[in-house]
């Protein structure tokens, strides 16, 4: 099974399409809830994403110092 590759400029789109959504639609509870669980799994995918960019630019650098 092949894992689809995190797009962050994509999941924040889908999330400011969420919070838009909720700001400008009166979904009913269910959606909400749905809307509100979706959101969250993106913010925390993209807090992950940042986390581990920033290592990875740590661990570059780190490489220029060593020179």
């Amino acid at each position: 099974m092949t894992q689809k590759k995190f797009n962050y400029q994509k999941a924040i789109e889908e999330i400011e399409s969420i919070v838009n959504k909720i700001e400008t639609g009166t979904p009913d509870v269910d959606q909400l809830s749905e809307m509100v669980k979706k959101a969250a799994s993106l913010i925390k995918s993209c807090r992950d994403k940042l986390h581990d960019t920033g290592q990875e630019l740590d661990n570059i650098l780190s490489e220029f110092d060593q020179h």
